[in-house]
């Protein structure tokens, strides 16, 4: 697996950004190591959903390519896919939730993608890709359960270590486990003393429950507001790479996740959706304590304007 993200970093060059790695001064002397933010939210679409898009897209065969592309996503993934489709000339339709929110559903839309609404509380995104999928003929490139999705995703972790060096430990949000497992392979090779500890919502804590127990659980649209981890479960080629691979899982409460959002903002000057901060939450609640030298991917800053404005809030607890 570790080769097809070498791979996927060759595909991606010239068309992926490089995105920085930060630090804070008072970050390290409040958690009392050295912590380095890969910020995935200067990717291109502001999230690195772009990576696994680009690679496995451009993977496809010119007859795939012809009969169009289709995927399932809240909104980073489906901004990613119709990016993608628009400089590869692939037409694209996205399935998303009536909740996304506004700033994923427009950007989708002006990368003229198609988009199909549905209603999460009473209807199956993947029931309605697979009735897609037999009507037109589409591709299905799904948020994170596929091979090139993955190595695709894996690409950030190998920027950091990269420039970073090795590390201690690396804290990456989790949602459906593409992000996680791909960084999670390229540590065991870059950086094999690395402790990897994928971080979830304690609302949506399904891929927490699955890791320690061995067996798949399942939430179907949790509360919380880290949008991106809503994926109702790690899938059936991500969830054995987490076993295999990730050290540890964590969860952490939605006042740490918005406590962590606003340190990104004021402390900073990086703006994150909630999603993207789950790893610095961990540290700032101290779910994980920091050790030595400290990696966290930062996995997007797609967040729309109420929902900043309330986190930004001091009221604001949820």
């Amino acid at each position: 697996m570790f080769e097809k993200i070498l791979a996927a970093e060759k595909t991606l060059r010239g068309f992926a950004n490089v995105t920085p790695v930060l630090t804070s001064r008072t970050l390290n002397r409040m958690v009392g190591a050295d912590v380095y933010f890969k910020c995935e939210n200067f990717q291109r679409v502001g999230a690195f959903k772009f990576r696994g898009a680009f690679n496995s897209i451009s993977r496809l065969s010119d007859a795939e390519k012809a009969r169009g592309v289709l995927t399932y996503s809240s909104g980073n993934h489906g901004q990613a896919v119709a990016l993608v489709g628009r400089l590869l000339n692939v037409k694209t339709t996205i399935i998303m939730p009536n909740d996304a929110p506004a700033t994923k559903r427009t950007a989708t839309q002006g990368y003229g993608a198609t988009i199909v609404e549905y209603d999460p509380a009473r209807q199956s995104r993947e029931e309605i890709a697979d009735e897609l999928k037999e009507r037109n003929g589409h591709t299905l490139i799904p948020p994170y359960n596929h091979i090139d999705v993955i190595a695709g995703q894996g690409t950030a972790a190998m920027e950091l270590f990269r420039e970073a060096g090795e590390l201690d430990m690396l804290l990456t949000p989790c949602g459906g486990g593409g992000l996680l497992s791909g960084s999670a392979i390229v540590a065991k090779v870059l950086s094999p003393g690395c402790r990897v500890i994928g971080i979830e919502p304690e609302l949506a804590d399904d891929a927490t429950r699955s890791f320690h127990t061995k067996k798949l659980h399942s939430v179907q649209n949790p509360p919380t507001i880290a949008d991106g981890t809503r994926t109702p479960s790690l899938g059936t080629i991500t969830f054995p790479l987490v076993l295999e691979y990730v050290d540890a899982m964590g969860t952490v409460s939605e006042d740490a996740i918005v406590e962590a959002v606003r340190f990104l903002f004021y402390r900073m000057k990086i703006v994150v959706e909630p999603s993207g901060a789950l790893g610095l939450a961990a540290l700032l609640s101290q779910a994980v304590v920091a050790t030595g030298r400290v990696g966290i991917i930062i996995s997007g800053g797609n967040i729309d304007a109420p929902t900043m404005t309330a986190i930004l809030n001091p009221g604001c607890n949820s």
